[in-house]
């Protein structure tokens, strides 16, 4: 089946929520409105979905749909949030002293703008893994095409490391300190933004508070794509939740189309080199 086609089926599948089988008649629908060349089986959507050669293509189509916004977009906020998946973990637990079961449930660690509330970029991890390791890919690849002039997010990305990267992309980090953390005695990033915490804590947390746009953008995707996956493989559930932030970016953008007059240009005229994912 020709690539193009399958990844429009396997996004819109996502965005309507439908189960393979019911969602047929939406991609008829499709086919004869000329959005896609061909009529794939409803299974061929599921392997589609499954194929580890779409992860790359959705996680740069998040940051293809985001960039119509890069004039809008100043101020950023990361945070990190789980999907549920139909498979239970078992594990004993020495605290309680009894065996324990709950889902597993995948991470979407991601940064967006606080305005729009688009995503400019994205990465998925299993749910035991800290979200702190994901701060400096992410504010990286969001530098490539946003300029970053603030940066919130909680006290789980708090670190010397973290504050130095966004400072070195020309932005300011606010991230609020911890109760034992020592006092700093050096003049370094860590230094400034520790004292404005401790002495001008109404400045800081109406900066800080701007993170709270990061919880509203996963309500949002939650509350219209669904908080839980429907695919069975590891792989699959990984494409399903890219896909459904890729969604809530096509939404963010058509809406801020027409409340900011944004025109969204995509193809040869958005100026952006084309990637052959292999």
């Amino acid at each position: 089946m020709p690539l193009s086609d399958m990844v429009f089926a396997s996004v819109y599948k996502v965005y309507v929520g439908f189960s393979a089988r019911r969602f047929t008649t939406d991609l008829h629908d499709a086919y004869a409105d000329g959005l896609i060349d061909s009529k794939p089986h409803f299974n061929s959507v599921n392997r589609y979905l499954a194929n580890p050669m779409l992860t790359a293509i959705l996680k740069e189509f998040v940051t293809v749909s985001s960039l119509p916004l890069k004039s809008v977009e100043t101020d950023f906020a990361v945070d990190a949030s789980g999907f549920s998946t139909s498979q239970f973990a078992r594990w004993y637990d020495h605290k309680y002293g009894r065996k324990t079961q709950a889902r597993e449930w995948f991470k979407c660690h991601l940064m967006c703008g606080v305005r729009t509330k688009v995503i400019t970029a994205v990465d998925i991890s299993g749910w035991t893994v800290h979200d702190s390791y994901f701060f400096e890919p992410l504010v990286k690849r969001t530098a490539k095409h946003f300029e970053i002039s603030e940066l919130a997010a909680d006290k789980a990305y708090l670190g010397r490391g973290n504050m130095e990267t966004v400072e070195a992309l020309g932005g300011t980090p606010y991230i609020p300190f911890k109760s034992n953390t020592v006092i700093p005695k050096d003049d370094t990033i860590w230094a400034k933004m520790y004292h404005l915490f401790m002495f001008n804590r109404e400045e800081f947390m109406a900066h800080y508070h701007k993170r709270s746009n990061v919880e509203s953008v996963f309500s949002m995707i939650k509350g219209k794509f669904g908080d839980s996956v429907r695919s069975k493989s590891e792989v699959g559930q990984v494409n399903e939740v890219l896909a459904k932030v890729l969604c809530h970016n096509i939404c963010v953008v058509i809406r801020a189309a027409h409340d900011l007059g944004v025109e969204p240009i995509y193809g040869s005229g958005s100026r952006i080199e084309p990637k052959i994912f292999l």
